[in-house]
C-alpha cells in the first residue's frame, strides 16, 4: 500500500462526504419549505375564510413540485 493509494482513498472519502452533505442540505431545504408552506396555507386559509382548506393543499403541492424540479436540475449538473 503506497502513499498514493492512501491519498486517493482520503480524496474519495472527502468527495463522498461533500456529496452526502449536499443531499442532506437538499432534503433539509425540502422539509423546511414544506413546513413553511403548510403553516402559511393554514394562516392564509383562516385569513381569507375559505370554506375548504384550499391554500393548505395548493401551497405545499407547488413547493413539492418546484423542489423536485430543482433537485433534478441540481443533481444532473455536469461537472
Amino acid at each position: 500500500m503506497g502513499i498514493m493509494s492512501i491519498i486517493n482513498k482520503n480524496k474519495d472519502k472527502g468527495q463522498s462526504s461533500v456529496s452526502a452533505m449536499r443531499y442532506l442540505g437538499l432534503a433539509s431545504q425540502l422539509f423546511i419549505s414544506i413546513g413553511v408552506a403548510l403553516w402559511l396555507g393554514w394562516k392564509l386559509d383562516g385569513f381569507f375564510s375559505f370554506q375548504s382548506p384550499w391554500l393548505i393543499w395548493i401551497l405545499p403541492l407547488v413547493i413539492v413540485v418546484s423542489s423536485l424540479i430543482k433537485i433534478i436540475i441540481d443533481t444532473n449538473k455536469k461537472k
